[in-house]
């Protein structure tokens, strides 16, 4: 019986049963459960007057584990520590190594971006030393991020209210969502008109705009402008003037990296960006196939890089050919290069590890979850590769009088990549032929009818995930790894919430980002914050020492924390005093800031601890118990649901936002629906639908 002569150390259980089948009985595999050694809580644990040198510790639970490393290292010849290719990553085998006491300069890292059989073993091939670089990034990020919550919290308790805290990125994230929150209450809407021809031509209909007035494109501001037109319009009858046919081109996206992957994963599964990178991680780790044994289905997971291998590529390029035939391949392999200057390039694109391993195949071994997002990983990259999609454009201007208006079809010519995959978007809208008759210049149209509509611009959107990552993202803040993390934390802190999935600042929120502004107004700065990435990049790569950075840093920080400590004034919260009386103890109730946002607690406290949420009556009745009224609450994750507030008396509940008028069919509840970008009206008891601007015309 063969005794194992080496310790292969990775983060997790699942990682450690897929490598480990790969390796052999000369290996064995165990997990180190993620980091082993951290800054302690209970303190800053970095000593600024000493070059910023961290103090850590080992984490709590962490104790057995490390035994039971230490053991298995000492009855073998050699340790090789294969923690994830990433900052992380690296600095958790740095801490195994002084643990194990391994020096850092022996060839004891092995690193794979893939978890198969052939990357593993080749990686096993080529070990190298720990890259110190990638370690003293890691390091800065967490001092430069101990730093700023450790410092500024104490005086946010001190001056404000216990409990607060305030972090670098976090910070940043917080400060946007505040800032369109102010956009959008600032916003002043502005009128503006259109007016849509339903056209007929030889039975077939088609729409066309209002486009221009004697050759010269208007803009409609009023209805005094839409008369006008109207006045100038000989008949219902239109003719035909240029027609512009054209062939337009559409490119495939390029393969996943962390942003976008979240991004998608959001718009097309519903996915909240932590959920996303839990999922992926457990393709990358492996899943059982069976037969085959388990297998990592996805490259590794966190990069900002859209490269894809060579090997890949010739792999794809077979598939596409064998499966949807040459005319699918383009000439020349796709080549994608990544956006953003700061973006790191260590890792390859998210793909799957082998393409012949379609979704379907699959199915059988994965959960729900893991097989929808797989499928969505897989289709990207097949489609990175394909050929580009052809279609047939149209563009017609009608005449009446000397009032023009324009016509706009495509037609899809050839699929190319949309046959497997196209990408969604976040107004939920989706790509449709909108196709036109054939239609000659000169040609006489009739109209069925002439539609004037009133509109008002909208202000700009709240964030969702999707936007917010994109966002960060475009702005170089963060990194792959922080993104999932950073809108766990700011949820976590009390300081955003979510409404109808998008984000919106709480009481507390504005207040800290406010606080910040006046006296750390750098922290919240998105270019300011941008830099500092780039300089933590520099790191990574070698030519700039992390103790400078940090020093750099902490020169200007230090000036703006001892002006703070001594013109901060103390900010005392109050209660706001309500007209509800306590259903316990017949104290008045008063207003009170909490996690998401205000609630009713007794004023008796600590007496009397009764605390109610406040709720917003919707004016529905409860369609299960009839008595009771259809009210808005948040759950423990302040997502907002509706709920009778007969509660528990009556146990109705739903996520979709009830409609303040009757079914007209049945006279059943309506409920609020986003379609393909259009907000819509569904009845809970029939199969009535309406948009909801036919509603509002209708009852104009």
């Amino acid at each position: 019986m063969d005794v194992a002569d080496s310790l292969v150390i990775v983060e997790s259980p699942a990682k450690a049963k897929t490598i480990g089948k790969y390796l052999g009985s000369k290996f064995i595999v165990k997990a180190s459960m993620g980091h082993i050694r951290d800054l302690p809580k209970s303190q800053i644990g970095v000593e600024v007057d000493n070059d910023f040198e961290p103090k850590y510790i080992t984490i709590r639970g962490k104790g057995s584990i490390l035994k039971e490393l230490r053991d298995a290292s000492k009855k073998v010849k050699k340790v090789y520590l294969a923690a994830d290719p990433d900052r992380e990553g690296e600095a958790i085998a740095w801490h195994l190594a002084h643990y194990l006491e391994i020096d850092e300069k022996d060839a004891c890292r092995v690193v794979f971006n893939e978890i198969t059989k052939q990357a593993v073993k080749d990686a096993f091939k080529s070990p190298r030393p720990i890259d110190m670089d990638l370690v003293n990034a890691q390091q800065a990020r967490r001092v430069l991020d101990r730093l700023v919550g450790y410092k500024i919290s104490p005086l946010l308790w001190k001056k404000v209210k216990k409990g607060l805290s305030a972090g670098r990125v976090q910070s940043v994230a917080v400060k946007l969502i505040y800032d369109r929150e102010n956009e959008i209450s600032a916003f002043i809407p502005e009128e503006y008109w259109s007016i849509t021809a339903h056209l007929i031509k030889e039975k077939a209909t088609f729409e066309a705009k209002f486009h221009s007035l004697n050759g010269v494109k208007k803009e409609l501001t009023s209805e005094e402008d839409v008369k006008a037109v109207l006045a100038l319009m000989a008949s219902e009858d239109f003719v035909v003037g240029e027609v512009k046919e054209k062939e337009r081109l559409r490119n495939p996206s390029p393969p996943f990296i962390t942003s976008s992957l979240q991004q998608e994963a959001a718009r097309k599964l519903n996915f909240r960006a932590s959920k996303t990178m839990q999922i992926a991680q457990q393709l990358y780790e492996g899943v059982d196939l069976g037969k085959e044994g388990t297998v990592g289905l996805i490259t590794y997971m966190r990069t900002d890089s859209p490269r894809i291998s060579p090997i890949a590529q010739e792999e794809a390029r077979e598939y596409i050919v064998g499966k949807y035939g040459d005319k699918f391949m383009p000439d020349t392999p796709r080549v994608y290069t990544k956006k953003n200057a700061n973006a790191q390039d260590a890792h390859e694109a998210i793909r799957p590890t082998s393409i012949l391993r379609d979704p379907d195949s699959v199915k059988a071994f994965t959960s729900k979850d893991q097989f929808r997002l797989y499928k969505l990983v897989w289709e990207r990259f097949v489609a990175s590769q394909m050929s580009s999609a052809v279609l047939d454009t149209m563009t017609v201007d009608l005449g009446n009088g000397p009032v023009v208006f324009r016509a706009n079809g495509s037609k899809l010519k050839f699929a190319g990549f949309m046959k497997v995959y196209v990408e969604g978007n976040d107004d939920g809208t989706t790509d449709e032929d909108k196709l036109l008759p054939a239609l000659t210049a000169g040609d006489d149209v009739k109209s069925n009818q002439i539609d004037p509509k009133q509109h008002f611009t909208q202000p700009p959107p709240r964030f969702t995930e999707a936007r917010l990552v994109k966002t960060l993202e475009e702005l170089g803040i963060g990194r792959p790894s922080t993104y999932a993390p950073t809108l766990e934390t700011i949820q976590k802190r009390n300081y955003v919430a979510m409404e109808e999935k998008k984000f919106i600042p709480t009481e507390l929120g504005e207040l800290v980002i406010q606080l910040m502004e006046e006296f750390f107004p750098e922290i919240l700065d998105a270019e300011f914050t941008a830099n500092m990435e780039g300089d933590l990049d520099h790191v990574e790569e070698g030519t700039q020492n992390w103790v400078n950075v940090i020093g750099d840093f902490y020169k200007s920080f230090e000036v703006r924390l001892n002006f703070a400590e001594e013109e901060m004034k103390e900010i005392e919260i109050k209660d706001e005093p309500s007209d509800e009386v306590c259903d316990k103890c017949e104290s008045p109730m008063v207003y009170k800031m909490g996690r998401f946002g205000k609630f009713l607690a007794c004023s008796g406290f600590p007496n009397c601890r009764n605390t109610k949420p406040i709720v917003k009556d919707t004016g529905v009745h409860c369609p299960k118990c009839a008595e009771g009224q259809i009210v808005e609450r948040r759950s423990k994750k302040g997502r907002m649901f509706y709920g009778c507030n007969l509660y528990p008396g009556c146990d109705y509940v739903s996520w979709d936002k009830p409609v303040a008028k009757p079914c007209p069919s049945c006279g059943g509840m309506m409920i609020e629906k986003k379609v393909k970008g259009e907000i819509q009206y569904h009845c809970t008891a029939c199969t009535h639908s309406e948009n909801v601007e036919d509603v509002e015309e209708a009852a104009e």
